[in-house]
């Protein structure tokens, strides 16, 4: 490129940039993902590295963060608060130790790592333990006063405990977050009053922050953790790690992820950790953070214009992309429930190269507004299929129109019709190909009946061609008929006809649930078959005997009674029996816990959920999900939600998840 290029180049990134900013910091409002910026700033930090001439006084390569808006007063941060320069893989990590090791002059470096939290970042000063001013990052020197806003936030102190043995002024930094549970539960409330849903919680803990009216900050669930220091006088803390353990002795809310470790070989063991903390935390996080311990350490490595040299972002794979919808299908399901999916121009997602994301139902894409051919960002989290977090309205083509699913459906062309309550359209035909797949798929998962090799593609195979058309059909097929199907070796047909074999005696709840009966899921399904015994009993059940049985409501009821009055489903079950099917009942070979029942709390560390329920249900207990008299324990993981208040208020006995090993040990 010539230099005019080059500094049009430059010219064009600081614009678009600053923008960008703009949007993200000041309007709430991002149009491109966050693995898209970082991208573009480095891209800008290497030309201006090459050609300083061309660097633009306004460059954000200079900057922090946005700019304070005039709607509150602005706060100066006596010591500023800085970004962190990131690091996008594991070599540039080992070169930031490298570089640690090289500036202090000595070998293992002690580092403290967390992680990254996706909120709002936050400056709080306590004097003499009063909480007397908050205030946002803005632009590392400048930011809002929010402090009225922040003392809405039930978890934050407004005063310091141990007020005798602290110090007479502290500056904190912390993340202001929301997490997914709270998230969620805010936005069904939003539906609830036909308002406008948040896009994510980033943004809402962000907006909310920023509001006028604290009384509207206080209807949210904001959360705060405390990770770093100002100015402070009348303490003299010398590490990091003894900052983050004095804290939670004064109230203040400190993440429970933190460690610390030496050298190099401990940074990218938690960098490589970093992707499965994520998946388990209960709220966003964008990386991990490395910090040197050691105050005086810190001081020695001083910082750079914009950054600390003492520590650095390892950034995790992006969650959020933008991308364009090239076309929206309509996918038909068990229940005949017609689903549009967007099909997406190919785009990575946290590691995985995603081509569809979800659109749920007609409300949904009304309110999102989502058109064929639109611009959008889209998430993932987890094993959660993809889903469209909002349009780029700013990118959309002239002359697109509103989407409607249609009135009939794709697969079988029978009527489609949406039934007043619901959110989905249904297909009303019983017999369409795609509602048996979804019901075969079902029956066969390792939920239900489990039977090994049992795939999608053979279920679509036999279908298509007619071999089978319900459940009952399964144990008339022949290994001839399995072989003939394409891509089937001999051998492969005699291994599926053995698992389906194999599966002939099974236990009562395992068939009950693979019925695919509405409301009734695997738990529901161990309940009937615990209660009824036989198979029988179930299906001449009236609806007083039904509700009788516990956790059986009047809804569920009502829908296994529609299920067993229809001739279709009594044949098929019929069909199943005389092939040979034999059900067992789940009775565990030890009672010691017979009649007791567990609900968990919070992120569960030491076992994961259905390790804890088969824990229980081995020894004769269940798992249930709400909180209520009857319940006899609730087991505590790591930031417990509002169940363990209703626990508490019931007098139900509470268990850490050690005392909770502890019990099943003793059984």
């Amino acid at each position: 490129m010539s230099n005019l290029e080059i500094k049009k180049k430059i010219d064009k990134l600081t614009s678009d940039l600053n923008d960008h900013n703009r949007r993200y910091y000041e309007l709430d409002s991002p149009i491109i993902s966050d693995t898209e910026y970082d991208i573009l700033i480095r891209e800008l930090q290497d030309l201006e590295a090459q050609y300083p001439d061309y660097k633009d006084s306004n460059s954000p390569t200079m900057r922090v963060g946005g700019r304070s808006l005039n709607k509150f007063g602005s706060v100066e941060h006596t010591v500023p608060m800085l970004s962190l320069a990131n690091a996008m893989n594991v070599d540039e990590l080992v070169n930031f130790d490298s570089q640690v090791r090289r500036l202090l002059g000595r070998e293992n470096i002690e580092y403290i790592a967390e992680p990254k939290l996706d909120g709002l970042a936050v400056e709080l000063i306590y004097e003499n333990g009063v909480l007397t001013t908050a205030s946002t990052r803005g632009d590392g020197v400048l930011g809002e006063d929010i402090t009225q806003n922040v003392k809405t936030i039930q978890s934050l102190p407004l005063t310091l405990k141990d007020i005798n043995n602290i110090p007479s002024l502290i500056e904190l930094r912390g993340e202001v977050f929301i997490d997914f549970d709270d998230f969620t539960k805010l936005n069904r409330r939003q539906i609830d009053k036909k308002e406008k849903v948040f896009s994510n919680p980033r943004n809402l803990a962000a907006g909310s922050l920023r509001q006028l009216d604290p009384n509207i900050v206080l209807r949210r669930p904001l959360k705060i953790f405390c990770y770093g220091l100002g100015a402070c006088k009348g303490w003299d803390f010398k590490t990091q790690i003894q900052l983050l353990e004095t804290l939670p002795n004064w109230g203040i809310p400190v993440n429970k992820e933190i460690k610390s470790g030496l050298g190099v070989d401990f940074l990218i063991d938690y960098y490589d950790k970093g992707e499965q903390l994520r998946d388990r935390l209960p709220y966003d996080i964008d990386g991990v953070v490395f910090k040197v311990n050691s105050y005086s350490d810190q001081k020695k490595l001083g910082e750079r214009s914009k950054s600390p040299r003492w520590a650095i972002a390892g950034k995790l794979r992006a969650q959020q992309a933008t991308t364009t919808i090239e076309n929206i299908i309509i996918s038909v399901g068990r229940t005949g429930a017609l689903t549009p999916v967007a099909k997406l121009n190919p785009v990575v997602v946290g590691g995985v190269t995603v081509s569809n994301a979800t659109l749920h139902n007609q409300d949904e894409i009304d309110k999102k507004d989502i058109r064929l051919g639109d611009t959008v960002l889209i998430q993932r989290a987890g094993d959660v299929i993809p889903e469209v977090v909002k349009v780029v309205k700013e990118k959309r083509k002239l002359g697109s129109n509103k989407y409607i699913i249609p009135n009939e459906c794709p697969v079988c062309n029978a009527g489609a019709f949406r039934h007043k309550g619901e959110a989905v359209v249904r297909c009303i035909n019983s017999s369409c190909a795609s509602q048996v797949k979804g019901r075969i798929e079902h029956f066969v998962s390792k939920s239900c009946m489990d039977i090994e090799g049992f795939g999608p593609q053979l279920i679509e195979q036999l279908v298509d061609q007619k071999l089978i058309m319900n459940i009952s059909d399964i144990y008339s097929i022949n290994k001839d008929q399995l072989s003939s199907l394409d891509r089937m070796a001999e051998k492969s047909a005699e291994n599926i006809f053995n698992s389906i074999k194999k599966r002939k005696t099974i236990l009562l709840w395992r068939f009950i649930h693979g019925l695919g009966i509405k409301n009734v899921g695997e738990n529901t399904s161990k309940v009937l078959a615990n209660h009824f015994q036989l198979l029988d009993n179930l299906m001449i059940a009236n609806e007083e005997e039904l509700i009788e049985v516990d956790e059986i409501g009047e809804i569920t009821a009502k829908m296994i009674i529609l299920f067993f009055s229809s001739d279709n489903n009594r044949q098929i079950i019929k069909k199943c029996i005389k092939s040979g099917l034999e059900f067992i009942l789940s009775r565990p070979q030890k009672q010691s816990l017979l009649d007791q029942s567990f609900v968990f709390t919070g992120t569960l560390t030491q076992f994961s959920r259905s390790e804890a329920k088969k824990m229980v249900e081995t020894y004769g207990g269940k798992c249930i999900n709400s909180i209520s008299a009857k319940v006899s324990y609730l087991v505590v993981g790591k930031n417990p939600g509002s169940k363990l208040a209703k626990a508490q208020s019931f007098q139900v006995s509470i268990l850490t998840e050690k005392d909770f090993q502890d019990l099943i040990n003793s059984q």
